[in-house]
């Protein structure tokens, strides 16, 4: 089956953005133009997804109100000439019908967010993309993973090698065997300390799943953290069907964090001519200027 729909869970509080979180949702923090969760939305709908869940919480509206129509400000737009950027604010809007909203009511964990949008996805092979996974590439990342589903048939994760110290922040696969950039996995660890993590191979926030995740979901075994978590869920899917890890081509950036967001904000930048010209020579400057410091 084709992977037409994708779950985006963004209930979540953003607290390590407090206080600029305590009225927006973190999805909003802006990436140079554009808030986090658009780059997102736009690499799922550039792979070909169809239908857009948003598995969405308290406080999430300014997110919602993002991708309706805002007829005030097109109608000023369109009437001051400024067709650039009314062609702009036009294009954040998907196609009526492509988006749809459920609600993660307790914040019970990622796995029990994907598991809210079971009604919607059916039965079905889907795609989790997780907004703070912000990935640079020049082929979306979700499009090379349906291309590897729709060889193997099968749930796949994307995946990179982490520092060890970090691999308690992840959920670690132990890999089986090796298949170019795709690895058959023999097991998944959610958030182990570097001595019982069984590799430094980190799941980051692009997931192609099957339905039957869902049945396992439902049983509400809660892990680490005291949350329901989609990697134990993903071990025991395990014992019945294969699981492979994709090593995908791009440089994430880990936007729930501060100074990831920052480097995202920076590397994103430096892609966009009109402003590399002017930000290049005050990164040399203020290098510079810290190299005579520390000196």
């Amino acid at each position: 089956m084709k992977i037409r729909k994708a779950v985006f869970p963004v209930a979540g509080l953003g607290t390590r953005f407090l206080p600029a979180t305590k009225a927006m949702p973190k999805e909003m923090l802006p990436l140079v133009d554009k808030p986090i969760i658009q780059y997102a939305v736009e690499e799922a709908l550039a792979s070909g997804i169809e239908e857009i869940i948003f598995v969405t919480g308290k406080g999430k509206s300014a997110l919602e109100d993002h991708f309706d129509r805002s007829y005030q400000l097109e109608n000023m737009l369109r009437d001051r000439k400024k067709d650039v950027l009314l062609k702009i604010v036009e294009s954040v809007v998907p196609a009526t019908g492509t988006i749809v909203y459920t609600r993660q009511n307790e914040p019970l964990g990622l796995g029990h967010a994907i598991w809210c949008a079971r009604n919607i996805i059916g039965d079905e092979p889907f795609a989790v993309l997780l907004a703070d996974d912000v990935i640079l590439s020049d082929v979306p990342v979700l499009s090379q993973m349906i291309e590897q589903f729709d060889r193997l048939r099968a749930s796949i994760v994307a995946i990179e090698e982490v520092n060890p110290q970090d691999t308690s922040r992840y959920g670690i696969i132990a890999p089986e065997s090796y298949m170019d950039d795709v690895i058959k996995i023999k097991g998944l660890v959610e958030k182990p300390e570097k001595d019982q993590a069984p590799s430094n191979l980190a799941i980051i926030g692009r997931y192609i799943l099957t339905p039957k995740i869902f049945d396992i979901l439902g049983r509400g075994t809660v892990g680490a953290g005291d949350e329901i978590q989609v990697t134990d869920a993903m071990s025991v899917l395990l014992e019945k069907q294969p699981i492979f890890g994709y090593k995908f081509d791009g440089k994430r950036f880990d936007c729930g964090d501060k100074a990831g967001w920052q480097m995202a904000n920076l590397a994103f930048s430096l892609e966009r001519p009109e402003l590399r010209d002017e930000l290049l020579p005050f990164l040399e400057q203020t290098l510079n200027a810290n190299i005579l410091l520390k000196n």
